[in-house]
């Protein structure tokens, strides 16, 4: 982008306010272009003060507005294979190699067909069936079958997966049975991968990436923030999934389980995730980037209206797999408050 002399605006006492030159140039070159920073550009983003987080979120709100519109993605999941999962996951509880409490469960397919129907009453158009797995073998993938012909047969909603690493035979059995979205996370920077995860490599997770989005399904790819990333680790990660240019981004931070290697972490601050939320919103203008996990430890419910105005374009409404989230009704107030409607299942056709 070129850059541009700060502008000003006018402060309360009717002075010229200084605006930094990255929102200057942001506003041009993301409001008004539709081209997102680029990896030092969301540097400087993270880097500007709290009494530039207000102008900063109403950019990303007029960013989102703009090349996404005012609807917001309502999505529910359900985990139909819990706990035991071989990999390393420092963040994770349901991991088989640390001493956190999740047990190891499988959920049958009338299960899985009524949390779909639940989560359809909300307004949802997504319904994501998840599983702790380093990738799928034979029985998790036909119970995903049964599972995806039993909701498309009672439920209308969209059925999408995250079923870990895929083989090119899983990813084209997954698109023929109508997944119509596949969420596999990056979790965070590839500089930073191998101090969350060592049983397997980000380029791994990036070979299904890339598999998925061949087989035309639509690409869910996010990750956590909060793991002991640096500034400019987090920057990468923007980039990175930048790259990819996926339909949506789950932005998740960090809830320490007890148990896990990331158990004892701080909370990442509120208004840093702010930032981060605003950040990935000007790198990637068009994506659906989506409220997920950690939020309502974060942000709380003020933090939460302001990721709403702030870049964010979709929720995950209900709990997660192993932490509670807000109340569906609560989230479905908040937008129903704000003015922001829930988008229809004819308009992810």
């Amino acid at each position: 982008m070129t850059t541009t002399a700060p502008s000003t605006d006018q402060n309360d006492a009717g002075a010229p306010a200084e605006q930094p030159g990255i929102l200057v140039r942001a506003r041009a070159g993301v409001l008004e272009g539709g081209v997102g920073l680029s990896e030092a550009e969301v540097i400087e983003v993270l880097r500007l003060g709290d009494d530039q987080l207000e102008p900063l979120l109403q950019l990303a709100h007029e960013v989102r507005m703009r090349w996404c519109g005012p609807e917001v993605e309502v999505e529910g999941i359900i985990s139909l294979k819990t706990g035991g999962c071989p990999e390393d996951c420092h963040f994770c509880s349901q991991s088989g190699q640390f001493s956190s409490p999740v047990r190891s469960a499988w959920l049958d397919v009338p299960s899985l067909v009524e949390a779909a129907k639940q989560t359809a009453k909300t307004g949802a158009t997504e319904f994501c069936i998840v599983a702790a797995v380093r990738g799928p073998d034979e029985r998790l993938m036909a119970q995903v079958a049964e599972g995806v012909k039993a909701i498309q047969a009672e439920v209308d909603i969209q059925v999408a997966c995250s079923l870990g690493m895929l083989t090119q035979a899983q990813v084209d059995e997954l698109a023929a049975i109508g997944v119509h979205r596949y969420n596999h996370n990056l979790e965070t920077a590839r500089s930073h991968f191998d101090q969350v995860v060592t049983t397997h490599t980000w380029e791994e997770r990036r070979e299904t990436l890339r598999m998925v989005a061949e087989a035309g399904m639509e690409l869910c790819c996010g990750g956590i923030l909060g793991m002991g990333e640096t500034i400019e680790q987090r920057a990468e990660f923007a980039a990175q999934l930048a790259e990819l240019n996926p339909d949506e981004v789950p932005m998740n931070f960090l809830n320490p389980r007890p148990g896990t290697p990331f158990g004892d972490l701080d909370v990442m601050e509120g208004k840093d995730a702010l930032r981060a939320i605003a950040a990935f919103r000007l790198a990637m203008p068009r994506t659906i980037l989506r409220f997920a996990g950690g939020r309502e430890l974060t942000l709380g419910d003020l933090g939460a209206r302001q990721g709403m105005l702030g870049g964010i374009n979709a929720v995950i409404v209900g709990n997660y797999l192993t932490t509670l989230g807000r109340p569906a009704e609560s989230d479905l107030d908040l937008l129903d408050e704000l003015k922001m409607p829930i988008k229809a299942l004819s308009a992810t056709l």
